[in-house]
């Protein structure tokens, strides 16, 4: 991705940080009682359960239900198609990039809603936002993020991360890119996810993320 392919953005923290950590929060119960709820069902059918594909069907519903379903026919529509990674398809668009996300890294919706809202919790200026689920009809289902795009920046060295990192509290670890402090783990933190402006803010656009 070019060093022009993001927009710059804020560092402070506005009411649109609580606002959309609610409504992620809100979304992430109500998926996880209608995806027990539709277990339970099943249960009691004698049929067989396979949380995944409970998920998938439960999200594929919900989407619909609430006006968040992306048929997949439809994903050019959220912008220009951007670099492939480990996890994510992006796609550009004048103000915005939408992430894909495969759940390879993730393992089932649940988990990225979770990794969402601790990403947004450790690095608010490049906060996420769930703008919908895409997928085909009966078949797997995809979630997808939304970031602000930040221009004139390009990815930060190591020693920018380091020190940037130690700023939030973190302490590194052995492995490059890993940190820590007393109630998280983060790594992945390499120059590919994380960028600088012209002004010197730094981005963290990327992370895993585990609480301790």
């Amino acid at each position: 991705m070019g060093d022009d392919i993001f927009e710059s953005i804020s560092q402070g923290i506005d009411g649109t940080y609580d606002e959309e950590n609610r409504r992620i929060k809100e979304i992430a119960n109500e998926f996880q009682k209608l995806c027990r709820l539709h277990e339970a069902q099943l249960r009691d059918g004698k049929e067989n359960v396979n949380s995944y594909e409970i998920e998938q069907r439960v999200a594929e519903s919900y989407a619909k239900s609430v006006g968040m379903w992306i048929p997949m026919g439809n994903i050019f529509e959220l912008g220009v198609p951007g670099p492939s990674g480990n996890e994510n398809d992006t796609y550009v668009s004048p103000s915005s990039v939408f992430k894909v996300n495969n759940l390879l890294n993730s393992k089932s919706i649940s988990n990225l809603l979770d990794k969402i809202l601790l990403h947004n919790t450790l690095f608010p200026n490049t906060k996420y936002r769930l703008h919908g689920f895409a997928g085909y009809d009966g078949r797997s289902v995809l979630p997808v993020l939304e970031q602000a795009r930040i221009c004139n920046a390009q990815p930060a060295t190591q020693i920018m991360i380091d020190t940037y990192m130690s700023a939030l509290g973190f302490a590194k670890l052995e492995k490059i890119g890993n940190y820590s402090n007393n109630m998280y783990e983060v790594w992945d933190i390499l120059p590919r996810n994380v960028l600088i402006d012209s002004e010197g803010d730094i981005y963290v656009i990327d992370a895993e993320i585990k609480k301790l």
